[in-house]
């Protein structure tokens, strides 16, 4: 039976996570829960699945939670913090570790099941986008396993030759094709798109997301962000990858060779498919998805994404072509946008501006450690507040 922590178990991949595990209680045991400052449903995730550990970053809420469960008579041990977090991430006994924290928050425990050798199960795309190289060199001197569970990433891999190495050319990869809903404002008239709101940003065709990660959608530089971590997680360059929006969201990506050959995968847009294909893999196992109905769908449709409209793509390919840490530079001053935005201070199309002038300003060094990266990080994040208050003066 194989121990797993799930890092980010409140949000929708933790709860899928759970999901999926109570398919198969003969194969899975949770090890350890974690959340940001959620009590209730931490709560009662803790009282379903008895977990030896439950880790709150909020010390505030990590205290409410010890006392709540103490009066359950629980003998689960709560932890706070970053250390809380990195403890049950390099646990002995933990075997796979769901990384499902959104955002930079996610980096330092992801890392910490990478050095420990977990099977890491990457939906923290920040983590790569972040750290790049010296998280795929911590991946391969400690032995540990990294599989992707964004489904774009994850339908990559299974479209990807065994044992794919680091040069797909030489296998005969020619291309990947990174596959986009477009999101909720993919037809919107481009002179109305100042005006949209957190609701509508948030409100996304086809997926149930949390907020953040559907304002990333919406500005498509939710796509921008995982072609960095695809150039790192197949060992390929920005200009390997297209983008393809793909309204339907049934093809999650695509891999095309050399002889033609054009390999997708397919599946009803629910994030425990590729959840449960990394829980299982090399095997499948049932993930309580709905069945494909090819003849309900019908048609499939493919568009080019116009990056006048989605200008967070062409910011997120040029930060991945400079190297270093302009990708942190420009997943920090994302997460501060993107922020703004959802509180209202800034509007929809603000987003994009703020992180070009926070690329423009804020240099960027070698990605040679973790201190140089986090260094970075904090100016960026600086930069684009100082930068927000000159829009709203």
């Amino acid at each position: 039976m194989k121990g797993i922590t799930v890092l980010g178990s409140t949000g929708s991949i933790g709860v899928n996570t759970l999901d999926v595990i109570l398919r198969h209680p003969d194969k899975y045991h949770v090890k350890a829960l974690t959340a940001n400052t959620n009590v209730g449903t931490l709560l009662e995730q803790c009282i379903k699945h008895e977990p030896e550990y439950a880790v709150m970053v909020n010390e505030e809420a990590a205290s409410k939670l010890e006392k709540e469960l103490k009066n359950k008579s629980s003998s689960i041990t709560v932890l706070s913090g970053v250390d809380g977090l990195l403890k049950v991430a390099e646990l002995d006994d933990v075997d796979y570790v769901m990384a499902a924290i959104v955002g930079a928050a996610g980096l330092l425990p992801t890392l910490g099941a990478a050095k420990a050798g977990k099977r890491v199960l990457l939906a923290n795309k920040e983590a790569l986008v972040m750290s790049g190289k010296l998280f795929m060199d911590t991946v391969e001197e400690n032995n540990a396993e990294l599989l992707p569970i964004d489904s774009e990433h994850n339908a990559i891999f299974q479209c990807m030759p065994t044992d794919f190495g680091k040069n797909v050319e030489a296998l005969g990869v020619k291309k990947v094709l990174l596959t986009a809903s477009g999101g909720p404002f993919r037809t919107t008239p481009l002179n109305e798109l100042s005006s949209m709101t957190p609701d509508q940003a948030c409100a996304h065709p086809n997926w149930v997301m949390g907020r953040k990660i559907s304002v990333d959608s919406a500005t498509m530089m939710n796509k921008g962000l995982e072609i960095i971590e695809a150039c790192w997680l197949f060992h390929v360059q920005a200009d390997f990858i297209q983008v393809v929006i793909h309204p339907q969201s049934v093809i999650h990506s695509l891999v095309e060779y050399n002889d033609g050959s054009v390999l997708a995968q397919l599946g009803n847009p629910d994030m425990r498919t590729p959840i449960a294909y990394g829980m299982a893999w090399p095997e499948r196992i049932d993930a309580g998805v709905e069945r494909l109905d090819l003849f309900d769908i019908a048609q499939l449709d493919f568009l080019a994404p116009d990056e006048q409209r989605f200008p967070c793509l062409r910011l997120a390919r040029e930060a991945m072509q400079q190297g270093g840490t302009s990708s942190a530079i420009l997943n920090a001053a994302n997460e501060i946008a993107v922020n703004q935005f959802l509180e209202k201070q800034i509007q929809f199309t603000d987003i994009a501006r703020v992180i070009e002038a926070v690329l423009e300003n804020v240099t960027q060094h070698e990605a040679d450690s973790l201190d140089i990266i986090l260094d970075d990080d904090k100016l960026a994040r600086e930069y684009a507040l100082t930068f927000i208050k000159g829009l709203a003066a």
